[in-house]
């Protein structure tokens, strides 16, 4: 079952603050609730063709996959492939935005197995779901400024 699923979202933090994140999947972990893990399956600097070793949490299940570099544009594009059962891609544009980032996120795909019970949802929820990222890295950043700032 196809779906997509478009996001726009400005953050108060400049590009070369909020890109890191898309393009590291090890950090993933810390700002996506859905996320349970990411593991490098190739060696050396991230490059198109990288692979990571995938795990999503969806409710009390464990979902194994892997993620694929697909386009890898420094501090403005980043494109990963998910293999089934999500079948799926998402690309993050990152623009500066108002002294921030404003960020494009499209993801699509066609999931399969029972994974398709998702994609039934309707899109609106879907969308608030996704957002949940948005909401994590938000925090993730506010917390690494107040590191910053003390003592």
């Amino acid at each position: 079952m196809w779906r997509r699923v478009t996001l726009d979202v400005h953050l108060d933090h400049p590009p070369s603050r909020v890109y890191p994140y898309f393009a590291d999947p090890g950090r993933w972990p810390e700002f996506a609730p859905a996320v349970d893990s990411r593991r490098p399956l190739d060696s050396g600097p991230l490059q198109v063709g990288n692979r990571w070793a995938a795990v999503d949490r969806i409710g009390p299940f464990r979902i194994r996959f892997t993620d694929v570099l697909e386009v890898l544009e420094h501090d403005r594009r980043v494109v990963w492939h998910s293999t089934s059962p999500w079948n799926s891609g998402v690309e993050y544009v990152c623009t500066p935005d108002a002294g921030g980032t404003r960020v494009h996120a499209d993801y699509g795909g066609d999931v399969a197995a029972w994974l398709r019970l998702v994609a039934l949802l309707p899109t609106f929820v879907l969308a608030r779901i996704l957002l949940r990222d948005f909401t994590g890295l938000r925090r993730v950043l506010v917390a690494a400024d107040r590191a910053r700032c003390e003592p």
